[in-house]
């Protein structure tokens, strides 16, 4: 019983002290954090095309083969792999993903290494899953556009496409379940593009001898459900991107929003039911202590005369808190004798021990947002008291502390029913 009583506290005192801590919720996969594209795999979840397995996992580090890739790509165009089973021309594809493989190769998504054989059981590298993406969004309609090397030609459109952002594996390297997600979104915010052919096909005999490569432009459109990824426009009309033509309309990115720490985020929703809101990556995080001329160093003198002269915006938001009469001066200077402001001795930020202080800086407006998070309330203080069976904490917020208390006491209740259970 008294070991039971100690480890009971001492559970219910780090329930508490991490009650404000500041982790990867992986809402939809118990296996998912915020650093494995959480964004991505919680979009293709939503719209169907990869889910994970009957015990909620994801597994997110998991290889990707050839075949699985054929029913990622499947499930993104909707092909309704049933219709063509029996199709496919290869002898070496199993009869779970034979339609899958069949539907792609009949669309023009994949090809084998020959006539029979399509190595479906081995890896999908980046190069060939890029490739697959390329062609759904509209890329390589010509033998031509393959070049000398088709590597090089399908490297250069993906990163033209933006398909490696956020991917960084190589072009011959295994891809996990998490880089194809990635890639995944990154087609699904991609331009739709069509072809202008350069060059006459030349016919000899049954043989076609293709011009030169084609150029792709972007398709565009003047229908609304076009601007509910991406708005941009070309001669008044809208680009049109993978993700809005696939699913007409119904999947929206909304730039602007802010998540519940107050960091510029995007919000994903999908026939009007929201899927998450996803912070944008910091362009600096520091987790010790921060000082004024570092981050006068990270804006640069022109967001930092334009945030000082008021053309731009600056904005500091503590544990989701955004503060009133914010000055530039208390947490931005240019060398620690230049102003006043506040500051310890050091001329650091007066953040408190424990805190994640992130800055993100708009490329467009020079706008400058500072989140701050204090991610623990208390610290140890000494070792546990085992004749008393306490564990001293020193207070560092007591207000938020007993948010916390609150918030936990049914904590409380159900840890000491499991401790009776336990007996």
């Amino acid at each position: 019983m008294r070991n039971l009583k100690r480890a009971l506290s001492l559970a219910l005192a780090s329930v508490m002290v991490m009650g404000l801590m500041v982790v990867g919720t992986g809402a939809s996969y118990v296996d998912v954090s915020s650093e494995q594209n959480q964004e991505a795999i919680e979009v293709l979840q939503a719209v169907g095309v990869m889910t994970g397995d009957e015990n909620g996992n994801f597994n997110p580090d998991a290889n990707v083969t050839r075949n699985e890739m054929a029913v990622v790509m499947s499930n993104l165009m909707d092909y309704r792999a049933a219709t063509y089973a029996g199709t496919s021309p290869f002898t070496d594809v199993p009869s779970w993903a034979e339609p899958y493989v069949a539907a792609c190769y009949t669309n023009g998504i994949t090809s084998g290494y020959d006539a029979k054989t399509y190595g479906g059981s081995d890896t999908v590298t980046t190069g060939q899953a890029a490739l697959m993406l390329l062609k759904a969004l509209g890329y390589f309609q010509y033998s031509a556009d393959f070049g000398s090397d088709w590597l090089v030609e399908t490297t250069k459109n993906g990163s033209t496409a933006g398909l490696f952002d956020g991917v960084a594996t190589g072009a011959k390297e295994a891809l996990t379940r998490n880089d194809v997600a990635q890639m995944v979104l990154n087609a699904l915010e991609a331009d739709l593009v069509k072809a202008e052919k350069n060059g006459s096909d030349v016919h000899v005999g049954d043989v076609v001898i293709s011009g030169g490569k084609a150029t792709y432009d972007a398709r565009t459109g003047t229908d609304s459900k076009y601007a509910k990824i991406d708005s941009t426009k070309v001669d008044g009309k809208y680009t049109i991107q993978l993700g809005e033509d696939l699913y007409d309309g119904d999947l929206v990115k909304a730039d602007g929003a802010d998540d519940d720490f107050g960091r510029p985020s995007v919000k994903w929703t999908y026939e009007n039911k929201e899927i998450g809101t996803y912070a944008d990556d910091a362009d600096a995080v520091y987790t010790a202590t921060v000082e004024k001329q570092d981050l006068y160093d990270l804006v640069g003198s022109d967001v930092y005369n334009d945030l000082k002269n008021g053309d731009a915006d600056f904005t500091v938001v503590v544990d989701g808190v955004a503060q009133k009469d914010v000055k530039l001066s208390d947490y931005i200077v240019k060398n620690n004798d230049d102003d006043a402001g506040t500051k310890d001795a050091n001329g650091n930020l007066d953040i408190k021990k424990g805190a994640t202080t992130e800055v993100f800086i708009d490329d467009d407006s020079n706008d400058v947002v500072i989140t701050v998070i204090n991610s623990y309330v208390a610290q140890v203080d000494g070792d546990y008291d085992k004749n008393d069976e306490e564990l001293e904490l020193d207070i560092l917020d007591e207000a938020a502390l007993n948010r916390v208390r609150e918030k936990g006491a049914y904590l409380r209740e159900h840890i000491e029913a499991m401790g009776k259970q336990c007996l």
